[in-house]
Order: structure tokens, then C-alpha cells, then sequence
């Protein structure tokens, strides 16, 4: 069955025996090449931007930003003229760094989604006008759920911009889109003004020292063995004597802190940007899985009566990890973080059973087998970070390295956060024995 707007016949000049062919292939080219090159540079938003639900709402963006982007290449790959190899043109490449260079991190969301998707959306849209949706049916039918989605991240991400108005900065990009013809190449270019002045060529992007967590109390590390003054307590995580229900919230609180996992994860991407596309479509299913993993934790504490408010967030390891290198921070991610946790995690799922809590029970179970999948990237994809970087040493050699390397930044980097608020004020371990342990 034919779609109703199927075009029977072209308007587009006759060429070549593959003309028809060639040309969408070219289209769907640029299209891989923006969504991918929105998944390496977005990423870049996350750590910068406070507000917790913006930084879930990005991954869950750029993970299908992702999607989008494997299936235009496979599809891509089908045709001819779509090209064997992955890169990306500089010319496309060169607006999403100038993206990017704002140092007010809104404004720098307001340009990706005021302008970029929005040429993105039109770019698919005349996709569609132009081909001919029977002989190029798969095309179609893909191409009609990415505006979709397209036009759902446009409402989603309204309520964090400040407003409707295009700002000089989003007329500054308007200007480089316009400079290259559209995403498609398929307009006439307007050459920039003479006095038109690149951002990122004075002032090369690189990450922030820490990361932004907006209005929400801040600290160097949630994990500690004083019960009045850190919220989880190491010794009765895996103490058996401990109340099952004070697991259950100090393991949402874990949970909760794998935004810090979000954050740093988030870095790796920019720093890999020449890296095969499967690479990211893998680190941008960990980014996304790292962030419902935090919102497991964000959307149970408060039912169990645990102000966020006054929960602090830690910020350590992003302050030690962005001093290393892209395949030190995944190294020190996959093979320490995650494949360490997986002792204590089971001794803590086997607790939280106890109490019949069939939500808690379902979200360790999904945590638990989403991180060993992580654990599985890592072997897949250290390797070839590695390589990337001119890194010859032996992985299990490297691995080791990293980990004296981290400790000994440690020293440097870490537990430089003060507390934002006093014992008094803040959650802690003693509030949370309080909190499970009060009569219904």
C-alpha cells in the first residue's frame, strides 16, 4: 500500500543511468553526517548545563540522534554514491564547533535547537518532497519517524530556553548554515559578511574543569564511613545488620550519582570524534543507560521522603577524570568503576529483596545488566580509543597504569569540593537511618 503523498513521478532533472539514486544517496550522506556529528558535539552541553533534567533530556537526545544516524548509514550503504567511509565534511563540522563556543551553556542549547534541528527537520522534510516515496519506500518510512522526533525535541526542550526571540548569537549560526547551502548542500550558498568572525578559531573549545550542577548543594564525595556526616555509608552498605530499608536509600542514592558517570562519559565523545560511528552509537547507549540509572535513583528518593534539596551531589571524579586522558577516563569508567561495583551491587540487591519491593528489585535488575554491558563496551572499545591516541602499550598494562595514575591525581584533584551545606543541613547517613526506620 501506497502512501498518499507517494510520488509517481519526479520533478528533478534526468541525468545520469543512477542519477535518481545518487542524488538521495547524497542527501542521505549529509543527513548521517549531521546527526552524527550532533551526537560528538551535544554531548559537550551535558556537563555544562545545571539543571538535572535537561542533562537526562540531552542523552536521551543524543542516543536518538544516534539510532538516527545508524540507520541512515546502513540505508545509505544500500545506495550508491553514499561513500564507504564515515567522516565527516569540515564544512558541517566547523558549524557544530562554533556550536559549541558559547560560554552560557543555554545559549549554546538555544543555537542547537533554535537553529541546527530546526535545518535538520527542514532538511529531512525536503528529503521526503523530493524522493519518490515508492521506489525509495525503506528511505520514506525512516525518514518519516525522524521528523517525529525531530518535532518532539523541539517541544521538549522549549521550557529550558528563555526565549522565543532569536538571539544575535542564533543569527550568527543562521549565517554559517546559510554560508554552506543548508544541511544538504541543495541551496544556493550565501558567503558570509566581511566581517563575519569565527568563535571557535580564537578560542578553541575545551572541557571545564567541574561540572555544572545548577541550584542543587554540592561536595566532593556522597560515599564515607561517618554516619553524620556522608549519606552512604561504606560499612553498613554490606554490613547484614543493617535495616534493608536504609540500603534501599543509600543504593538510591548511588543510583542517583551515576550523573556523575553522565557527566564524565559525556567528555569522551568530543575527544574521539575521528573514532568509527559504532564506537558512539555504543558510548551513546552507556551515556543514555548511565542517565535513567540516575533517574532511578532522582524519581524514587523523593517518594521515600529524601529532599533533594538538601542531598549534595558529588563531583570528584569528573574533577579527576577530565585531567586524563579520553582512554584513561574510559579505562578508569568500565574496567574500575563498573566492573568493581558488581560484589557489592549483588550483596545489595539480595537486601533490598527482602523487603518486596518489586520497583526497587526491577531497577537493580535493569542497572545491573545494562552494566555489564557496559563492562563489554569497555573491552570492545578501550582498544581502539587507544589506538586513536597513539596508545601502544598492552590494555591489561594500560589499565594499570590508569588506575596509579587516577590515585595519584586523586591526591591533587580530589576532595577539593567543600560541602555546600552543614552536617545539620545536608542528608546523611544518620537522617536516613531516621527516615526508614519511622513508623508509617
Amino acid at each position: 500500500m501506497v502512501s498518499s503523498n507517494a510520488k509517481v513521478s519526479g520533478s528533478r532533472p534526468l541525468g545520469g543511468r543512477m542519477a535518481a539514486v545518487k542524488d538521495m544517496a547524497g542527501y542521505l550522506r549529509a543527513l548521517f553526517e549531521v546527526e552524527r556529528e550532533f551526537v560528538s558535539s551535544a554531548t559537550t552541553l551535558i556537563y555544562r548545563v545545571g539543571d538535572v533534567e535537561l542533562k537526562y533530556l540531552l542523552c536521551q537526545h543524543v542516543w536518538e540522534a544516534a539510532g538516527h544516524a545508524r540507520f541512515l548509514r546502513e540505508r545509505g550503504r544500500e545506495l550508491s554514491g553514499f561513500g564507504k567511509g564515515e567522516s565527516v565534511r569540515s564544512k558541517f563540522r566547523n558549524i557544530f564547533e562554533e556550536a559549541i563556543s558559547p560560554n552560557d551553556a543555554i545559549q549554546a542549547v538555544a543555537g542547537f535547537y533554535r537553529v541546527l534541528k530546526p535545518a535538520l527537520l527542514s532538511a529531512y522534510e525536503t528529503y521526503l518532497e523530493e524522493t519518490n516515496h515508492l521506489a525509495d519506500w525503506p528511505s520514506s518510512k525512516l525518514v518519516e519517524e525522524f521528523i517525529l522526533d525531530e518535532k518532539r525535541h523541539a517541544e521538549e526542550i522549549q521550557p529550558y530556553l528563555r526565549s522565543n526571540e532569536s538571539s544575535d548569537w542564533e543569527k550568527h549560526l543562521e549565517l554559517c548554515l546559510n554560508a554552506v547551502g543548508g544541511w544538504l548542500t541543495h541551496r544556493p550558498s550565501v558567503p558570509l559578511p566581511d566581517d563575519f568572525q569565527w568563535s571557535f578559531t580564537d578560542r578553541p573549545y575545551c572541557h571545564p574543569d567541574t561540572c555544572n550542577r545548577g541550584d542543587y548543594p554540592v561536595c566532593s564525595s556522597v560515599f564515607g564511613n561517618e554516619p553524620s556526616e556522608d549519606p552512604i555509608v561504606r560499612e553498613w552498605l554490606e554490613d547484614p545488620k543493617t535495616d534493608a530499608r536504609v540500603i534501599r536509600l543509600m543504593v538510591y542514592i548511588w543510583l542517583m550519582m551515576e550523573l556523575d558517570a553522565v557527566d564524565y562519559l559525556a567528555t569522551v565523545f568530543y575527544d574521539t570524534r575521528e573514532a568509527p560511528f559504532d564506537m558512539h552509537f555504543d558510548l551513546a547507549r552507556h551515556l543514555w543507560d548511565e542517565s535513567r540509572h540516575s533517574q532511578f535513583g532522582f524519581r524514587q528518593l523523593p517518594k521515600l521522603g529524601v529532599d533533594l534539596s538538601k542531598l549534595e551531589h558529588s563531583l570528584d571524579l569528573y574533577n579527576i577524570l577530565v585531567q586524563m586522558s579520553p582512554a584513561e577516563r574510559y579505562a578508569m569508567m568500565t574496567m574500575e568503576f563498573e566492573a568493581g561495583s558488581f560484589p557489592t551491587k549483588a550483596k545489595v540487591m539480595d537486601r533490598v529483596r527482602e523487603l518486596n519491593d518489586f520497583e526497587a528489585d526491577t531497577l537493580l535488575a535493569f542497572d545491573r545488566n545494562d552494566e555489564q554491558g557496559h563492562v563489554r563496551y569497555g573491552h570492545r572499545w578501550l582498544p581502539e580509543i587507544m589506538q586513536l591516541l597513539g596508545e601502544t602499550r598492552p590494555v591489561a598494562e594500560f589499565v594499570d597504569a590508569t588506575r596509579i595514575r587516577f590515585e595519584a591525581l586523586a591526591k591533587e584533584f580530589g576532595g577539593i569540593t567543600p560541602h555546600s551545606l552543614s552536617p545539620e543541613e545536608r542528608v546523611t547517613g544518620s537522617d536516613l537511618l531516621k527516615l526508614a526506620t519511622v513508623e508509617a
